[in-house]
């Protein structure tokens, strides 16, 4: 409480595992919510089952949900994960609960992300980046200058591009480098997109562009440790590509967006304003976007926008 600078007298601590004296102390209480740490430790004396087993993380969970309609109450599980990442536990429980959120750290990294995966009462896939540090965690309100901070001056290798965490744009920066192989088959390293995204675009920019890349090793990187999950960001992994194998520089006051095709055809994005809007919050001056997105496009901002339809367009921009 100290390191938190929490000193209000209406925070309540209970030791308490068994499920019968919790609702005792929420009933003597009656508290605005309450959280359970963790739902695989608290069992129901009713059940001969051991706690953090199928039937007892199932009920407890039923009865907490009876507890927070009946004293319309807020109440936040805490439970454990798998290996893979997986909640642990019974599906049932997801299906119990109105939200499910994740908070995901990466190694070596102070930054926390929160991640809704299932959310009754509005959009999932929303984000909260949060920076760990001596008073707990404390929020990250531009987590896109957070992820560029430490971006080095202009290099080959380097775009960047605006990626959507739900319905918030966040900058990021994509690192790419080439180098011949010293084996028979060429290795493709990438963390923080999709490795199989990563072979089909290196695919069209061999059979498109007749970019030579069949004896040379491919690394991708997503700076900050963040994992993109949309296609939007292919458009920028290509350029980042195209810039390390031929030395060409990508501006640093420009950003990359757009979704590439097995033809080498750029495709059109979502939420097209408000990459624009952020990547201007930052000073960013051009874009690079689908040409299809230029139709109707409400973004009235200064950033010099150009259109492409083909990815050999898009390389011609950058390499002029």
């Amino acid at each position: 409480a100290e390191r938190l600078k929490v000193k209000k007298n209406n925070i309540f601590l209970a030791s308490e595992t068994n499920l019968k004296n919790i609702i005792d102390a929420v009933n003597k209480i009656e508290p605005k919510f309450l959280v359970i740490d963790s739902i695989q430790t608290t069992y129901h004396p009713d059940l001969s089952s051991a706690p953090g087993t199928v039937g007892q993380v199932r009920e407890t969970a039923a009865e907490l949900l009876r507890v927070a309609k009946s004293k319309n109450i807020a109440v936040f599980l805490l439970g454990h994960v798998t290996k893979e990442g997986d909640l642990a536990g019974p599906r049932v429980l997801e299906h119990i609960v109105d939200t499910v959120l994740y908070f995901e750290n990466e190694r070596r990294q102070t930054y926390r992300i929160l991640r809704a995966y299932k959310n009754r009462f509005g959009p999932t896939s929303e984000i909260g980046i949060f920076e760990m540090n001596s008073s707990g965690l404390s929020e990250v309100s531009n987590p896109s200058l957070i992820f560029l901070g430490e971006r080095a001056a202009e290099a080959a290798g380097n775009t960047v591009t605006v990626a959507m965490e739900g319905t918030r744009p966040i900058l990021l920066e994509v690192q790419a480098l080439t180098a011949r192989t010293a084996f028979g088959i060429p290795r493709r390293m990438v963390s923080g997109y999709d490795a199989n995204r990563i072979t089909i675009l290196i695919a069209v920019l061999e059979k498109r562009l007749n970019l030579p890349l069949e004896m040379q090793d491919v690394f991708v990187n997503i700076a900050g440790g963040v994992k993109i999950k949309e296609t939007s960001a292919d458009l920028a992994v290509a350029f980042a590509i195209v810039s390390a194998n031929s030395g060409f520089i990508c501006p640093k006051d420009m950003i990359v967006f757009g979704e590439v095709g097995l033809a080498g055809e750029v495709r059109s994005v979502t939420f097209t304003a408000e990459r624009l809007s952020e990547a201007e919050k930052l000073g960013f001056k051009k874009a690079i976007i689908p040409q299809s997105n230029l139709k109707n496009l409400s973004y009235k901002g200064k950033i010099d926008v150009l259109g492409t339809e083909t990815l050999r367009t898009a390389v011609k921009f950058l390499r002029n």
